[in-house]
């Protein structure tokens, strides 16, 4: 009986061992490097360590996080990828155009994981969706794709809308295409646009004083990292407007602008987890598919249409998956 009782033992312990393997993390200490366009702390990243968290990576136990915090300042983007770089991360997690890009200029081997890029492909990041290649993937926004979906929303809410800025960062990779397809679909909509450059804040502010000059009726944030690194001065601006605004982030809703349609940036960086979990557990991030997100939220700030004397349509109101008072 005792070596039948040992053998049981023995049994179930060949079959659990593999099983608790595949739920703990890797026994070394893991270093994260985390390259951010924006700063600190920030919503977005507090998503992407709960994922972490989820998967029983815990700072001060078995992970370390390396931050780097561009404050807004892009050009610094270069600087800060090559530190974490020297730092001897296992992964470096980062999102937009050219925080990605200064990262893989940084590194060739360093595997990096993108939450929120949009058009990988056409920017050259990633050799296609299914078999990206090299040593990135992650998951991205197609915000250069949902780009006239927002002028649509916009001139469902006011029907006669026909003067329109469209506000944009010539330093974004992806700004021309989501020009040329805010451009097509305007046409179709009889709306006239007016684009307006945007290179910093002060370059903002000049352009909100041509929006009057042109007497423009609304404007479209154009989606682009320096928009979003920024978001709390620029929403905070646009709010002051005057105009209803469409952008593609629902932090700009929550600031006061009219309208936000896009992924959900929280959920972009929670699935970013999973692939620094994969990664740490022996995938090739060239084995690693890009993931497109599913599903986009509407937000409606009826508190600011209110003050624009705007009527929000039924039929975009039934459709939104948040509606500010």
């Amino acid at each position: 009986m005792r070596l039948i009782g040992l053998a049981v033992i023995l049994s179930l312990s060949l079959i659990l061992a593999p099983l608790a393997a595949r739920a703990q993390p890797a026994g070394k200490l893991v270093r994260i490097g985390i390259l951010h366009s924006g700063s600190l702390p920030d919503a977005n990243i507090e998503a992407l360590r709960s994922g972490l968290r989820q998967r029983d990576y815990v700072e001060g136990r078995n992970l370390i996080i390396e931050y780097r915090a561009a404050q807004g300042k892009l050009e610094r983007l270069p600087e800060l990828a090559t530190d974490l770089v020297r730092a001897r991360v296992d992964v470096i997690v980062t999102g937009g155009t050219a925080a990605i890009r200064a990262a893989r200029d940084a590194t060739a081997t360093i595997p990096i994981v993108f939450a929120g890029g949009a058009d990988p492909v056409g920017t050259g990041l990633v050799a296609s969706l299914a078999r990206p290649g090299g040593n990135v993937t992650g998951v991205t926004t197609i915000n250069v794709e949902l780009t006239p979906k927002r002028l649509e929303l916009l001139k469902e809410t006011i029907p006669t809308l026909s003067r329109v800025g469209l506000l944009w960062h010539p330093g974004s990779a992806t700004s021309p295409r989501s020009l040329q397809e805010l451009e097509r679909a305007a046409g179709a909509l009889g709306v006239k646009v007016y684009t307006l450059t945007v290179r910093d804040l002060v370059g903002l502010q000049a352009a909100l004083e041509q929006a009057g000059t042109e007497r423009l009726q609304a404007l479209v944030l154009v989606p682009a990292i320096f928009f979003l690194a920024n978001r709390d001065h620029v929403g905070e601006r646009l709010a002051r407007s005057g105009l209803p605004v469409v952008a593609a982030w629902r932090e700009y809703a929550d600031a006061g602008c009219l309208l936000s349609y896009g992924p959900n940036v929280l959920e972009l960086h929670r699935l970013a987890a999973g692939y620094v979990d994969r990664i740490l557990k022996g995938t090739k991030p060239a084995d690693l598919p890009v993931e497109q997100p599913t599903t986009f939220e509407l937000v409606i700030n009826l508190k600011t249409a209110k003050a624009l004397g705007l009527t929000i349509p039924q039929s975009i109101l039934v459709r939104a998956d948040q509606v500010i008072q």
